[in-house]
């Protein structure tokens, strides 16, 4: 997962906004998935934009790496192509 939300939401709320990730190249391109090209994890990782979750904190793991500031905007822009219409 990779999660969306601020800090002090995640703090507050005691849940994060996210979205799946996965290894397995996707076929759909933006803005339904984006991959991650500049991002600093441990695998080749696609983005699935359409899939955002709510999730509590007590269901998150390890942190295990972070997205650039550009994927991230690419990201917020996939969700609003998706959303806002």
């Amino acid at each position: 997962m990779l999660i969306l939300s601020q800090e002090v939401f995640n703090e507050r709320s005691g849940t994060v906004i996210a979205v799946a990730l996965t290894s397995q190249h996707q076929k759909a391109g933006f803005p339904l998935t984006l991959e991650l090209k500049n991002s600093r994890l441990p695998r080749r990782s696609w983005v699935k934009i359409s899939q955002i979750r709510t999730l509590s904190i007590e269901r998150l793991g390890k942190k295990i790496g972070k997205v650039s500031q550009e994927e991230l905007h690419q990201i917020i822009e996939g969700l609003n192509e998706i959303i806002d219409k």
